[in-house]
């Protein structure tokens, strides 16, 4: 089963009527129609619809930032290792690609679903703006449990999948890159299915690879550091000593591990830590270093002798000066927000904070470094991937940190003005600027025919 919807013609300005199955952002209300409760869709459209609004766009715009430009749906049969078949979902969604290629990455997760991955295509759109790389959003997914295979079932999967939305992706049409449940090997597996299928070796079709096939130095840790340079900048906006200061995160992945390293490098206490299995706390500071030996030696964070273990949810609650959400979407909600302590909110996930939160957390002078603006790290080493890879020419990794810095630092400073000159939050400057040069693009492009 493939399932191709095209929501827009060949021109990037050209948008065709929304499927009658799935309601246009335009005619469903925030609610969605087809969810009974809010999930990262409904927050990507409500946080749209405010730069819209604030920019002053017309319907026809609203309706073609809102709406994906292409969604792919794949079956990707696996025969397991001992001989059975099953069968799982696939996506891949593009949202925009008029600033250039679509550009975003492929998580394995039981949870993934259409409107999961059309929210973080969004959300890429903006944060490529946003930082201006020239790419356009898009965002794929399997709904699969990457812990419950072996690897050779996941190589199957992966080739499988790439083999599936092949006609979608290419170095100058759709860059994968990794994401939850996926590293650094799996864009091998993928980079490998592309080129076998066009006959020539395509370093440039993925980015988040291994260094002997085209990776770039510093791209494993750029959206870690990405967020610390954010925290760092966010502390000292509050008239906060990193040195003197402490936080929690809430994640110790691709992300909130090497968050958390940098932080403490930087003389933040990260005082609490936690993964998918718990958490751990010590006041004063956690031994990064030494935890992270736990994990690489015992697969979780319980256990550790560096810290008494405590409830993973209360982590978001404890009296922190920053807290780093560097896991999953939604877990700053309604429910808790009034009871987040930390003076500073670092988006490190995609989509932590839900909307209703964004709004308690500003009522409490909390400053939140909203995700587009916070995690851009990724995105912006990975553009520095993909022209290495096109130039085949490969940058030191001080060269690749330090233009790292100077675009997280340009960015910091636009959304700062923005937030400062119109009276709104980082979460709002960033989005507006974003969609303001997403537009920008779609107007001198003109529509086609």
């Amino acid at each position: 089963m493939t399932t191709l919807v095209t929501q827009a013609g060949s021109g990037d300005d050209a948008a065709a009527p929304v499927a009658p199955s799935d309601p246009s952002p335009a005619d469903a209300s925030p609610s969605a129609v087809d969810h009974p409760t809010l999930g990262p869709l409904d927050d990507a459209r409500a946080q749209l619809a405010f730069a819209v609004d604030h920019l002053g766009l017309d319907d026809g715009m609203h309706r073609l930032l809102a709406t994906p430009r292409r969604e792919l749906t794949v079956s990707v049969p696996l025969r397991r290792d001992d001989g059975s078949t099953t069968l799982f979902l696939g996506h891949r969604v593009q949202h925009n690609f008029s600033r250039g290629p679509a550009k975003g990455g492929l998580r394995f997760s039981p949870n993934v679903d259409l409107d999961e991955v059309r929210a973080l295509a969004m959300w890429m759109t903006w944060k490529c703006a946003l930082v201006d790389v020239p790419y356009g959003g898009a965002k794929g997914g399997i709904a699969i449990d990457p812990r419950a295979h072996s690897q050779a079932e996941l190589e199957r999967v992966t080739r499988r999948y790439t083999s599936e939305i092949m006609p979608l992706i290419g170095p100058e049409q759709d860059i994968p890159a990794p994401d939850i449940g996926t590293d650094e090997r799996t864009m091998a597996w993928m980079m490998d299915t592309y080129s076998v299928n066009v006959g020539h070796t395509v370093p440039g079709v993925v980015t988040g690879k291994p260094l002997s096939l085209g990776g770039s130095l510093g791209r494993a840790s750029a959206t870690s550091r990405g967020v610390a340079h954010a925290a760092v900048l966010a502390m000292r906006h509050r008239g906060l000593d990193p040195d003197a200061s402490t936080a929690a995160v809430q994640g110790f992945g691709k992300v909130g591990r090497d968050a958390a390293r940098l932080l403490a490098e930087a003389g933040v206490k990260v005082e609490a830590i936690s993964d998918v299995d718990g958490a751990v706390h010590r006041a004063g500071g956690i031994d990064v270093a030494g935890l992270i030996e736990h994990v690489d030696a015992t697969g979780s964070v319980r256990g550790f002798e560096g810290g008494e273990e405590i409830d993973g949810a209360a982590l978001l609650e404890l009296d922190v000066d920053t807290l780093v959400p560097a896991a999953i979407e939604g877990v700053i909600t309604e429910a808790n927000a009034a009871r987040v302590s930390a003076r500073i909110v670092v988006e490190g996930a995609n989509g932590p904070t839900t909307e209703a939160a964004d709004a308690i957390l500003r009522e409490r002078d909390v400053l939140v470094v909203p995700d587009i603006l916070a995690n851009a790290g990724g995105v912006i080493v990975s553009y520095f991937e993909w022209v290495q890879a096109n130039q085949a020419y490969w940058w030191s990794e001080r060269e690749v940190n330090d233009k790292l810095a100077e675009r997280m630092t340009k960015a910091w400073e636009a959304v700062l003005l923005q937030a400062t000159r119109h009276g709104q939050s980082m979460r709002e400057a960033a989005t507006c600027l974003a969609v303001a040069r997403v537009t920008e693009a779609h107007q001198l492009r003109g529509l086609y025919p």
